[in-house]
């Protein structure tokens, strides 16, 4: 069966995107197994051919009410599959799914019924936040990154602000690719709708949103944007880590330091 890529070139772009952002997490041991998950929307690749595509599936809910997601077309990393094989070929790892007019359920239209991951309600929740806002986000991305998640099973680490800061002192980069942060959600179930509510509460504030003792959440305008946020703040804490194997703790920038980068590089406020 000819795949819904063919003879879609933009559409493929941004799945090839997805392609390389998978083989990135399967490398750096951010997506164990099945670990992790992306999803993406590609609403503004959809053409009347793929409108008029009968579902492949039965009708499936999402959990969650989401009022902005009517209408749109979402790439999504199925439940089960690994990166690694998502990073050869997106559509065998993944599908493409409708949500239909309640806004509470979706129906998977292309290439095979892979359903979408089990965390799909806080991912188009995500999703659901960035249309009504209108920042352009296309793109989530849950993984496992391992020093962040290290560090979220010490109580210290688990105040926003305070992990906020000394991320923010380890390199000037970590402030300059996110300078607004990121947030701790208190552990919950994975998968479970507990995690949609202060996840929303914290992405409006912070880059990434960092699940106790599971794995982080970005979302931005491009899949490799949500990956490097993720990935700067990643080598931020291993740099902290790495300084204390040496024996020593890290001395960090001054906030003044901080402020001065902030100035130089005209770098949004803190919020």
């Amino acid at each position: 069966m000819e795949s819904i890529l063919t003879n879609r070139p933009a559409l493929k772009q941004v799945l090839d995107a997805a392609a390389e952002v998978a083989g990135y997490l399967w490398e750096k041991g951010w997506a164990e197994r099945n670990g992790g998950n992306l999803t993406i929307n590609i609403t503004e690749h959809v053409d009347e051919q793929m409108r008029a595509m009968p579902a492949i599936s039965e009708v499936l809910p999402i959990g969650v009410t989401l009022p902005h997601l009517k209408g749109c077309y979402f790439y999504c990393k199925g439940a089960g599959k690994r990166m690694r094989d998502l990073a050869r070929d997106p559509m065998c790892a993944g599908s493409i799914v409708r949500i239909l007019d309640d806004c509470a359920s979706y129906e998977i239209i292309a290439d095979s019924p892979i359903v979408p991951t089990s965390e799909l309600p806080s991912h188009l929740a995500l999703q659901n936040y960035a249309i009504g806002c209108g920042c352009g986000y296309k793109a989530t991305l849950h993984t496992h990154p391992i020093e962040l998640v290290a560090m979220s099973h010490s109580k210290e680490w688990l105040d926003s602000e305070h992990l906020t800061q000394v991320l923010w002192s380890m390199i000037p980069e970590t402030l300059g690719f996110a300078p607004l942060g990121i947030g701790v959600v208190p552990y919950a179930l994975p998968s479970s709708t507990d995690l949609v509510a202060p996840t929303l509460s914290l992405i409006e504030k912070y880059d990434v949103v960092l699940w106790e003792k599971h794995g982080t959440v970005a979302i931005a305008p491009h899949i490799m944007e949500a990956f490097d946020q993720t990935d700067v703040l990643n080598k931020a804490a291993t740099i902290y880590m790495t300084a204390r194997n040496f024996g020593f703790l890290p001395e960090g920038m001054t906030p003044e330091a901080v402020q001065e980068i902030r100035k130089a590089f005209n770098l949004p406020d803190h919020r």
